[in-house]
Order: structure tokens, then sequence, then C-alpha cells
């Protein structure tokens, strides 16, 4: 992916395992990243093993200063945006009768309100560069619902529709907007599951095995670069072939 040599890309969500795996190959690729996320300590890991990092605390529920922080990081990158990749994400697991308005609303409003209004700060950028691609992180559960997520697969399901209506908006402005989606990944949360439950989720995918960060990663590198070109408002599977569309 030698055409991602001197880009400018910001990473949300940059501290966790996928979005360390997304740094690492975009470094690789030669990219100038501007990595985001809410532990000032894990971004400054990132900063001191990786090179042509830059690194900026944000915490994307502070709707009203996305704008701003998609001013000054552009800015830290030298003034133009070439791609965002919306990593950032939370969960708030309950029942549906159990789930409070308060927690159906923090998942919605940090998972699909924010990552509206990224989308929608960096396209002005990308405007005015005359190109621009745009990767939002969903989920497998977003298309196949899950038991006590009811507001984590609404926000996922809806990332992916949403991102359908801007990749037709901007699709003649030369931005292309997809999405990945993710299936079970390794990762902390199931490093700590029992092997029991590994074993019925491992059941249930075809290629009897969880997926790496790197998966992704690999996903997200070629949505980035331009042999993605005629790729637009689609979503990529990385799911071991657990669901097929």
């Amino acid at each position: 992916m030698s055409d991602l040599k001197g880009k400018n890309i910001i990473v949300t969500g940059a501290s966790g395992g996928i979005g360390n795996s997304i740094i690492e190959k975009l470094n690789q690729a030669g990219a100038n990243i501007l990595a985001s996320g809410t532990k000032i300590e894990k971004l400054n890991v990132l900063k001191n093993k990786f090179e042509n990092i830059k690194i900026l605390k944000f915490d994307i529920s502070q709707s009203d200063k996305i704008e701003e922080f998609i001013q000054n990081a552009t800015k830290e990158l030298g003034g133009n945006l070439d791609c965002i990749i919306n990593n950032a994400g939370v969960t708030q697991d309950n029942l549906a009768i159990r789930m409070s308005l308060e927690e159906w609303k923090k998942v919605i409003d940090i998972n699909l309100t924010s990552t509206f209004l990224m989308s929608k700060s960096a396209i002005k950028k990308m405007l005015k560069n005359k190109s621009g691609r745009i990767v939002n992180i969903t989920s497998v559960v977003g298309h196949t619902g899950n038991i006590g997520q009811a507001n984590y697969t609404a926000s996922k399901a809806g990332i992916i529709a949403m991102s359908k209506s801007l990749a037709i908006e901007y699709a003649k402005k030369n931005i292309n907007i997809n999405c990945i989606s993710p299936g079970f990944i390794k990762s902390a949360m199931t490093d700590k599951l029992e092997d029991k439950f590994k074993e019925i989720i491992i059941s249930k995918i075809p290629s009897a095995r969880l997926g790496d960060p790197d998966d992704v990663a690999n996903a997200v590198l070629f949505l980035c670069s331009n042999q993605s070109n005629y790729i637009n408002g689609e979503t990529l599977h990385v799911n071991g072939g657990m669901y097929m569309a």
C-alpha cells in the first residue's frame, strides 16, 4: 500500500488492541498519523514506539468540541486530511427491560452521533482537498443483533446506514466512505472469557478461530488506499465467515 506514504490520517480509539494494530499497519505504509484516545499514557506509548505519530487526547463524547478537535488534529498533521478511521466506541450492556435511558443514550450518543459529527467535520476538510477516505468501524452484531446489547447494536447498525447516506452525498466529490464490521477479535475482553464460552463462540465461526486485530487493520489499510477507489458505501465483513451478507 505504498500510495499511503505521506497521507495524513486520523485514528480515534487508537489505544485499544484494534487501534494499535491500525496504527502499526499505517505506520509501516508510511502514513502521517494522528492517534487519538482518552488515555494519554497509552498514546505516549504509541508515540514512542512508532515513527510519524502525533497524538492528541480527546474524548469523542464531547460532541460540542468535535469540530475543534478535527481542526486541531488537521493542523497537527500539516493542514490537510486524507483519511479518518472512526474506531472509538463504548458498550453499556444490559437486558432491554433493565436498560436505563441513560445507558441507551450514552452508547447512541458516543457511537453513532459522535461518529456522524466526526465524519461531518472531516468531510469539510476533505472537500477542500477534493478527495478523502472515511472508514467507520462497526460490528457483526450491528447486523445480527445480540442479547443485552440493544443500544450497542442499534448504534452500530446506525453507523452502517449513515455511512451509506454520506457515501451517496459525497461520491462525486471523490470522498469514499465505507465500514468495516469485525466479528469476534482477540482482545483483553475475549482473554477474560472462560474457555467454555470461547468454544461456543468459535463453534459459530466457519474459520474456527477468533480474529486477530491485524485482520481488521489490514482491511483498514485497503480501504484507505487507492486500491479501493471504486468501493464506496460498502461494509467489509471481517468475521471468519460468521456472518455472510
